[in-house]
């Protein structure tokens, strides 16, 4: 079942057309959630997000875009889909119908989607995970690029290019040759006891792990925290590389080109992850 602006279709239900401005133009934003057990995890982070990225691009927020109203429609669309303990959820939200790349309104729809997942916490797959640099396109350092948008033409095209050489997933470069992100996810080195991830200004996504993990380590006393450039070159000069999102946490990499990295500090904040997570759940 799919909830399109409160009410529940059938997932072959034909409730879109060819107009939609997520489909023509990518004018759309979305959130990945997990939820467990009814509980939706960094709730508050997620709606106030999604709020200030509608703001930015001057969509119209209606009156009943509470955050009780975001967690009531996402419940709803869980319940009806009879899920389970733990759930990806996505809610996405565009303009409605119209225009050209001038919009006849900035009136918002939107559409949740929720499917089923393994695992009811944050868990570290020792399975192996080899990454690599995308270097074909380059990610824009602005604000748009902070944004969670449905524009993800360069994530696509690198995760095609990751899967025809047998990679896992790629760090994606800003024009200044920087490292920005993962392609599904924020980036965090670590060399010794300092564990650095690059600022937002580098074009990265505003991530809610992300966030919450900075917040961790700003308070540790085991951990060097600095937000600042990391260059290609510094990769293989770390003792760990992991990368981060809302739906998988701490996903560790275990190779970049000929370096094996070891994964001992992304255990370390697992259950430190967890942990925050339940409180704000």
């Amino acid at each position: 079942m799919v909830n399109f602006n409160g009410h529940l279709y059938e997932d072959e239900h034909k409730f879109l057309n060819q107009q939609n401005r997520g489909l023509r133009y990518g004018d759309c934003l979305f959130e990945a959630i997990r939820v467990v057990n009814g509980h939706i995890y960094f709730l508050e982070e997620h709606y106030l997000r999604l709020m200030s990225s509608m703001r930015i691009l001057r969509m119209e927020i209606p009156m009943d875009f509470t955050m009780e109203f975001f967690q009531e429609e996402i419940n709803k669309t869980i319940e009806a889909n009879e899920l389970q303990k733990a759930q990806r959820v996505r809610f996405t939200v565009f303009r409605k119908d119209g225009g050209l790349y001038l919009p006849k309104s900035n009136e918002v729809a939107y559409i949740i989607e929720a499917q089923e997942l393994e695992d009811s916490f944050y868990t570290i797959n020792d399975r192996r995970y080899e990454i690599e640099l995308f270097k074909d396109f380059f990610v824009n350092p602005d604000m748009l690029s902070n944004l969670k948008t449905n524009n993800r033409v360069l994530n696509v095209v690198g995760s095609v290019f990751a899967n025809e050489n047998g990679y896992d997933n790629c760090l994606l470069l800003n024009q200044q040759k920087q490292v920005v992100e993962a392609l599904n996810g924020n980036v965090f080195v670590v060399k010794g006891k300092t564990i650095k991830t690059p600022s937002l200004k580098e074009g990265g996504l505003n991530g809610i792990v992300r966030k919450k993990l900075i917040g961790i380590l700003e308070k540790s006393e085991d951990y060097n925290f600095i937000e600042e450039s990391i260059s290609p070159f510094e990769l293989q000069k770390s003792d760990e590389i992991f990368i981060t999102n809302t739906i998988q946490g701490i996903i560790p990499v275990t190779k970049y080109r000929k370096k094996v990295f070891t994964n001992e500090v992304a255990k370390n904040l697992i259950g430190k992850l967890n942990a925050v997570a339940r409180i704000t759940a």
